[in-house]
């Protein structure tokens, strides 16, 4: 993904530097702080080469355009500048904070894409169907980019069951191992993917 460029437009002055691979020393959370003192240019700009291609893929997959993913990239980091001071790390990580950012940005850009002269089927329903399809899209997205934090034979197991419809012998026999070692596997992952799915907000 290309960087965006109305970015530093949007933020006056501010440029972003190229690429720091060395600029992993403080940590996200004092990259942050250093924006919320004032500090935008360098420490957003790392915060930007850390995060920008997860927002863009989440935009991808919500608004399905390139164009309305990279004005989601955009935005999210707009807002990530001017919600720096309010960032609490006894509350969630960064990656977490941005991401939230990035989801009320792509819920403002769907309804705005969805706002048109109103007509006898349009009203309330119409709205809450909007906001209905975009959470389940959100849901979606949050449970796959949970799967992606497992480990490979983890979300192996998870994959053949739920994708692939798959019973635990099946699973046994495709992958050449015992069952009793699908049911571990398979019980250890559902309990990791609950914890990571716990971060992201989705309890069940």
């Amino acid at each position: 993904m290309p960087r965006v460029t109305l970015l530093p437009q949007r933020l006056g002055r501010r440029r972003f530097r190229p690429p720091d691979t060395d600029g992993q020393d403080g940590g996200d959370a004092a990259l942050l702080a250093r924006v919320a003192a004032g500090e935008a240019d360098g420490p957003i700009g790392e915060l930007y080469d850390r995060y920008a291609q997860r927002v863009y893929r989440l935009g991808l997959r919500l608004l399905g355009d390139r164009g309305r993913a990279e004005e989601l990239v955009q935005e999210t980091f707009v807002r990530l500048w001017r919600a720096a001071p309010r960032f609490d790390p006894a509350q969630g990580s960064v990656a977490t904070f941005v991401y939230v950012l990035a989801q009320r940005v792509a819920v403002d850009q769907h309804r705005r894409a969805a706002v048109r002269p109103p007509g006898p089927m349009d009203g309330d329903g119409a709205t809450e169907a909007i906001d209905d399809e975009l959470e389940a899209a959100l849901v979606a997205v949050d449970v796959r980019e949970a799967l992606q934090a497992l480990t490979d034979k983890h979300r192996e197991v998870l994959e053949l069951g739920y994708d692939d419809d798959l019973s635990q012998s099946q699973i046994a026999r495709r992958l050449d191992i015992p069952l009793g070692t699908v049911k571990t596997r398979t019980y250890h992952a559902l309990r990791a993917l609950r914890v990571e799915l716990g971060q992201r907000g989705i309890h069940g």
